[in-house]
């Protein structure tokens, strides 16, 4: 899993954070464990999808916090429309 330059803990601490904003965007409740799995592995998402399109966003934590809100943010829409809300 590409982590955008940045450490397990530092993806910890804004993956928690990403999760946290696309939750209060998508109006989710998720809890803090749901909020930090849910802005690493949105951020793993978007990056593989960004990287079959052949686009790069940059590096480091501000990169990766942007990764995490939108594929957080595509990951609540996607349940949404499997789960039917």
């Amino acid at each position: 899993m590409d982590l955008n330059g940045v450490g397990w803990i530092t993806a910890i601490i804004v993956g928690a954070l990403a999760g946290w904003i696309a939750e209060k965007l998508m109006k989710s409740d998720m809890g803090l464990f749901g909020n930090i799995i849910l802005g690493i592995i949105g951020a793993a998402v978007l990056n593989f999808i960004l990287a079959l399109a052949d686009i790069q966003i940059g590096y480091g934590w501000i990169a990766y916090l942007v990764a995490g809100v939108v594929g957080a943010c595509l990951l609540i829409g996607l349940t949404r429309m499997v789960r039917g809300r």
